[in-house]
């Protein structure tokens, strides 16, 4: 698989130069294991610990102390890298104890935190710094007109690999996905439920019954970019309210979905309450609803996907600058704007549009939301070519402009 240059390196290499431990999360696939192993491994050398390998897992399970044994009169490094932490969450005590003690650094990696929280772990505040991986960033596949990295520039928007948009909203951007040929993405995209249900759901025995919880992925995969009728949802799969919404829950925690809160400020107008889901990737949530992973995909339901195109790409610089806040607004007669952002005490409204030549009639949520806050300045995210202004108010910004 090719090596990308991830923006998240920089901010890793700041955290171990600090002298503080890394807790990096991420879901499956996302490329965790090859940001450490590969390129990491360029300027730090550290000693690793696999813990889905079942012999290591059983032999720290057993007795997590053994960790400290290894380790506290160690020479070997002062750095270790601890894969698939949320396996053997008891290890924490003996981590915090060699880095206090014995002055050791870790690299802890993990595509689930809910395993962490219902053991109640201890998670070294102030010890370790917490990171977040996603799939692959415009700027890390050269998509965007500014990019983080020199190195990659502009590549007239078609990315390193040729990707276009319309691609991305296909088949998504998970590193081993945009890095094979087009044959080999559909069945692998296909597999990554499977794996996920076996890998997080099965062996964490987090469903009792995998069958049910798959029907349920199903369904939620489908509704990704929704606030999702919990009722409704009880009623096709026939399982019950409460366990729909720890499913949910479930999904949130193993990193399967963002959450996008509604932006409740008090308002003159009825508000949703209601919070709306995105799957991390849209290719996999594209093949977890069983819709067709083809190219002519994003032509069917193209304002919906390109949506989700902009909503991720913008949860993933959150997750990398950690910054700034994310509100989705809707009325209860129907206004809504897409996404505001919430920085420094002011609040960016946003509007998406798969179309391009924008008018305002078209733009009543973004209007009303603006007249309703006094907001100045508000933008539409679009398929222009070119930026431009259609009032003093609101300026049209091509997506890879944003």
């Amino acid at each position: 698989m090719k090596l990308y240059q991830r923006h998240l390196l920089r901010q890793l290499e700041q955290t171990l130069s600090n002298n503080k431990s890394v807790l990096l999360l991420g879901p499956r696939q996302v490329g965790k294991s090859t940001l450490i192993r590969d390129t990491l491994s360029k300027k730090y050398s550290f000693d690793t610990i696999l813990l889905q390998d079942p012999q290591q897992r059983i032999k720290y399970e057993k007795d997590p102390s053994q960790l400290i044994r290894e380790y506290e009169l160690s020479n070997s490094s002062n750095l270790i890298y601890v894969d698939e932490i949320q396996k053997v969450p008891s290890l924490f005590d003996s981590i915090q104890y060699l880095i206090d003690e014995h002055k050791k650094q870790f690299i802890l990696t993990g595509s689930s935190a809910r395993k962490l929280r219902r053991s109640h772990s201890n998670l070294l505040p102030g010890r370790l710094i917490l990171h977040k991986l996603d799939p692959l960033m415009w700027g890390e596949l050269g998509l965007s007109k500014k990019s983080y990295i020199p190195e990659i520039g502009l590549k007239n928007f078609q990315g390193l690999d040729g990707q276009t948009p319309n691609d991305l909203m296909v088949y998504g951007s998970l590193p081993e996905i945009i890095s094979i040929s087009s044959d080999l993405k559909k069945p692998l995209l296909r597999s990554y439920s499977t794996v996920y249900l076996e890998e997080e759901i099965r062996a964490e025995a987090l469903s009792r019954n995998i069958g049910i919880f798959s029907s349920f992925l199903q369904l939620a995969a489908s509704e990704s970019g929704s606030c999702p009728n919990f009722t409704n949802i009880s009623n096709q799969t026939g399982i019950s309210l409460i366990t729909v919404k720890e499913y949910y829950q479930i999904l949130f925690d193993t990193l399967i979905i963002h959450k996008l809160p509604p932006f409740i400020k008090k308002s003159r107008r009825r508000i949703s309450k209601s919070s709306k889901y995105y799957f991390f990737d849209i290719g996999v949530r594209n093949a977890i609803a069983d819709f067709p992973i083809e190219d002519n995909l994003s032509n069917i339901d193209k304002g919906l996907l390109f949506e989700h195109f902009i909503v991720l790409e913008i949860f993933r610089r959150q997750n990398l600058t950690n910054d700034f806040n994310l509100y989705y607004w809707r009325t209860q007669s129907g206004l809504e704007v897409d996404l505001i952002i919430e920085k420094d005490k002011a609040f960016i409204p946003i509007e998406i549009k798969s179309g391009s030549n924008i008018k305002l009639k078209n733009l009543s949520g973004l209007i009303a939301f603006m007249e309703e806050y006094e907001i100045k300045k508000g933008y539409v995210v679009s398929m222009d070519e070119k930026p431009y202004r259609l009032d003093d108010r609101i300026t049209v910004i091509p997506w890879n402009y944003l």
